[in-house]
């Protein structure tokens, strides 16, 4: 029984540690780029493994695309609507058609259900100009 309570807090430990070094950014566009639409934007994730949504599997998650927009409640499902892109199938990357002028663009990773993780792994806001 000890072995197995000293097991099960081991892994719990390094399930919160690999959680809290998890980084989600993204690859490009980089901050500040003019770019033509289509836009090719490449998500990037260290520190946990990308799964589908629906998937239960430990230290996954799968990518939201947050356009021209804050980042939502942490205690309910990512919207899903035009600003709220998902990419549940587990995705890395999607093409973008998005109107000229400046954009913010952010990743927020969720988990099997459309969570955002606690912490919640989000990257940084980025802008980019579209010509």
């Amino acid at each position: 029984m000890k072995n197995f309570l000293a097991a099960s807090l081991l892994s719990l430990s390094s399930t919160f540690a690999l959680a809290d070094e998890a980084k989600v950014y993204f690859i490009s566009p980089v901050d500040g780029a003019t770019v033509t639409s289509p836009v090719t934007v490449k998500f990037g994730l260290t520190g946990m493994g990308v799964a589908p949504a629906g998937v239960d599997k430990a230290n996954t998650g799968h990518h939201h695309l947050l356009i021209d927009t804050a980042l939502p409640a942490m205690d309910k499902p990512v919207p899903k609507d035009a600003q709220h892109k998902h990419f549940g199938g587990g995705q890395t990357e999607t093409s973008l058609k998005l109107a000229k002028g400046q954009h913010t663009l952010q990743l927020l990773l969720g988990d099997k259900s459309h969570m955002p993780h606690n912490p919640a792994i989000y990257s940084k806001k980025i802008t980019i100009t579209v010509k």
